[in-house]
């Protein structure tokens, strides 16, 4: 019972990791929406956090035991048997990436990093989509902040007992 506990707490502590990536990404996108020119000379890209679940982790072995079919004839499909071996308890895998859409021109001669027609290089970024992203990440992250509730409380009741 009590690794069961400890595993909601890693699984939602990932969790909890991966919308604070989101966040941070979704802060510098709007904080550089007007950004021309970065370290580079171009003009800002737009950041985004991929994740994917790992195949085999600890919470899909869980879930398939819990939701799996129950063999009755041979012609039915079996539980999947627990892996006890499996390297660690992570369950996703995140990293931050760039968009690699093109920037967005606008037409401004007298900006200063206006090229030959006039035309300036700005991110490719919509203050509504990103706006949506936040508040996306934010709820994720509560919820997440829930389950650990949940499983503190699930604890400390199971010790009054």
């Amino acid at each position: 019972m009590a690794e069961n506990i400890f595993a909601s707490f890693d699984i939602s502590g990932q969790g909890m990791s991966v919308q604070r990536m989101r966040l941070t990404a979704t802060a510098n996108n709007i904080a550089n929406v007007n950004t021309t020119k970065g370290p580079s000379g171009a003009p800002y890209q737009r950041q985004v956090v991929l994740t994917r679940g790992i195949p085999r982790s600890q919470f899909n072995v869980q879930l398939e035991n819990q939701i799996g079919m129950l063999s009755t004839t041979k012609e039915h499909i079996g539980v999947a048997t627990p892996s006890n071996q499996l390297p660690s308890n992570k369950v996703l895998e995140s990293k931050q990436a760039v968009d690699n859409s093109p920037p967005r021109l606008v037409y401004e001669p007298n900006h200063p990093d206006a090229d030959e027609n006039g035309y300036v290089k700005y991110p490719d970024i919509n203050i509504m989509t990103e706006m949506v992203e936040m508040i996306s990440a934010q709820r994720a992250f509560q919820a997440n902040t829930g389950v650990i509730q949940a499983a503190k409380n699930i604890a400390r009741d199971s010790l009054d007992i």
